[in-house]
């Protein structure tokens, strides 16, 4: 896609996303009903527009295209978004120093010592950088006033399993470690991420509870968490919803280098058989129109079982990839908004509550 297609399909899609619902459920046509949930009519018309552009398919593109289109599509729907100050930074992983990233909300410029929530991005363990995810982290920062240290992990295939989620839990403790330096208060330290990077949040949660490091909570947006089994989700919603069922399975072939890694304890979480004392409470996103759906509630039942605190909601309209789409839209941008005020609330040390929420 040149520069010049990318610049008028994103001024297109903002415009239609930005257009009163009411305009929006006309043109979108009859809604889409499935599994007893409504698509919102803007992520209707985001498809629909999708469809029409015939833009390439991510999993018939080399790597680095794929990559790059990746990237492309969550500025598209990122916008400019405001942010206090960011500064890069090198942290520690595995084997290596890892890019890193750091948002300061404009409200904790002033000094003091700062809630601080270590960030994941998505992208299947093989897309996904720093920039592709720098809208969402500015509009994240600055609407929970919490610190973000976004994190760069080494992706798939040149890197498969474990080495992100050696990486993940390397930065953590390195964010521990120099929690000073950051200005970040040691009593509010959090991990957080969407899709792959939720799936890295709850699996550097456990290494963290595991080594004694101190966490106050993890933020899991739509994780995957099953590598053995197809949950009813994945095939409900595995074709014409964004995710689909090919980027998937061209994920995992990239991110596991045997098929017995697929069962692995820190792969396919929500089989565990045990989880250590002490795991920080966790809140579990969902959508909808997303073929992780059920194995996120699933994970949120799992930890629940274990007496984990948490908190969980399902965003029945919304399709995978909604976290990015802070720039344009109406829901969107509003749960992720809601997303950050459970994150300012869990790091205020407000009284956490407990069972299913109404919102997120």
């Amino acid at each position: 896609m040149s520069g010049l297609r990318a610049a008028v399909e994103g001024a297109l899609a903002a415009s239609l996303l930005n257009l009163p619902v009411g305009v929006q459920r006309v043109l979108a046509g009859t809604p889409v009903v499935l599994d007893g949930q409504t698509l919102a009519p803007e992520t209707q018309l985001l498809l629909r527009l999708a469809r029409i552009s015939g833009g390439p398919d991510s999993t018939k593109l080399s790597l680095e295209d794929g990559r790059r289109q990746m990237s492309r599509q969550a500025q598209l729907v990122g916008g400019r978004q405001h942010i206090g100050a960011t500064r890069d930074l090198v942290v520690d992983g595995a084997e290596g120093p890892l890019p890193a990233r750091l948002y300061v909300p404009t409200q904790r410029l002033g000094g003091g010592l700062r809630p601080t929530m270590m960030f994941l991005h998505g992208g299947g363990m093989m897309q996904g950088d720093l920039d592709s995810h720098d809208a969402a982290c500015r509009f994240l920062a600055e609407r929970s006033g919490v610190q973000l240290l976004a994190v760069d992990y080494r992706l798939a295939p040149e890197h498969p399993f474990p080495a992100a989620v050696d990486d993940c839990a390397a930065a953590y403790a390195w964010l521990v470690r120099h929690a000073a330096d950051l200005h970040a208060d040691p009593d509010r330290l959090a991990v957080g991420g969407d899709s792959a990077g939720g799936y890295l949040s709850a699996t550097t949660a456990i290494l963290a509870a595991e080594r004694g490091l101190p966490m106050a909570f993890q933020l899991l947006v739509y994780p995957c968490t099953d590598f053995v089994e197809r949950s009813r989700s994945r095939d409900l919603f595995g074709s014409g919803f964004f995710l689909t069922r090919e980027f998937m399975d061209l994920a995992e072939r990239n991110y596991f280098r045997a098929a017995a890694d697929r069962e692995d304890p820190l792969a396919s979480i929500l089989r565990r058989k045990d989880f250590p004392d002490g795991l920080a409470p966790a809140h579990v996103v969902t959508a909808g129109f997303d073929p992780l759906r059920d194995e996120g509630e699933a994970y949120a039942e799992v930890l629940e079982g274990h007496r984990v605190a948490v908190t969980r909601v399902r965003l029945a309209s919304m399709i995978h990839g909604f976290f990015n789409m802070v720039g344009c839209g109406h829901e969107p941008p509003s749960y992720v908004a809601a997303i950050a005020e459970r994150l300012r609330d869990a790091l205020d040390h407000r009284a956490q509550p407990s069972g299913r929420s109404a919102g997120a």
